[in-house]
């Protein structure tokens, strides 16, 4: 779609008038006007507001002209897979998995490294060309050309091992000790978990990025630990593979 259809369309499935929308990006109703039918589009200042109004990136409201990767680890950005600041406002430089609420969520290559090669895996690609690949791609990103200005002098890893305590603290019979946390997006591991009354429940946010991983039982068999955790929360389940039947061990407000 071009920029005066998506506008449109933006605007009217959240209910404003030209109006509203003229008011509340601080421009005339003739303006909001004058994009719709395609005269003119919104200079950069109003396309800032306007990504942060509708949660859309401004690539977005462009009309995806151009192709965004995210540049921490190179994965092609839809729409869907786009970070955001605190306030809500996308951020189109990264994705939700490296970048969450105004944080990077990787500090170390090696370890975002390990974690893209587990994906590629799935996708066909052997082990050791996974490994080249990404080794040669992270370096010419952004992210890591700029680390030293861009990190965060490493108050996120701080924040990751205290997190990592906390779990290991709890004493889950059969969990192993937790020795590293990933960033994962919640839409992905957000499963229904069966309350003692037959319904179904979801304690996490689908568009939210924790921080998480998945260990085998000590005890062994077939079913998972499955460990999540944010500022705000720690949930330790249960589950086979894929996520199927999935059982609530913990859940905890930090």
């Amino acid at each position: 779609m071009e920029t005066k259809e998506i506008l449109h369309e933006l605007r009217t499935k959240n209910g404003l008038s030209q109006d509203a929308l003229a008011e509340k990006v601080f421009v005339t109703r003739q303006a909001v006007s004058r994009w719709e039918n395609g005269e003119t589009v919104p200079n950069t200042e109003t396309l800032k507001l306007l990504s942060k109004l509708f949660g859309v990136s401004i690539n977005t409201l462009l009309g995806a002209p151009r192709q965004v990767v995210c540049q921490c680890c190179g994965m092609p950005l839809e729409e869907s897979l786009i970070s955001r600041e605190k306030d809500g406002t996308p951020n189109e430089s990264y994705c939700k998995w490296c970048y969450a609420d105004g944080r990077f969520t990787y500090s170390n290559m090696d370890d975002l490294i390990d974690v893209c090669v587990g994906f590629m895996a799935k996708e066909g690609f052997t082990e050791q060309e996974a490994r080249a690949y990404m080794k040669e791609k992270l370096p010419q990103l952004d992210y890591w050309k700029h680390y030293e200005q861009l990190s965060d002098g490493g108050e996120f890893e701080m924040f990751k091992a205290q997190l990592i305590d906390e779990i290991n603290a709890l004493g889950i019979e059969g969990l192993p000790k937790v020795e590293k946390l990933n960033a994962l997006v919640g839409s992905y591991v957000n499963l229904p978990y069966r309350l003692p009354c037959g319904d179904t429940v979801k304690f996490l946010d689908d568009n939210a990025t924790y921080l998480g991983c998945e260990l085998e039982c000590e005890f062994g068999g077939d079913r998972r630990f499955g460990v999540l955790a944010n500022m705000d929360l720690i949930l330790v389940a249960t589950y086979e593979e894929n996520g199927k039947d999935p059982e609530l061990v913990i859940y905890k407000k930090r």
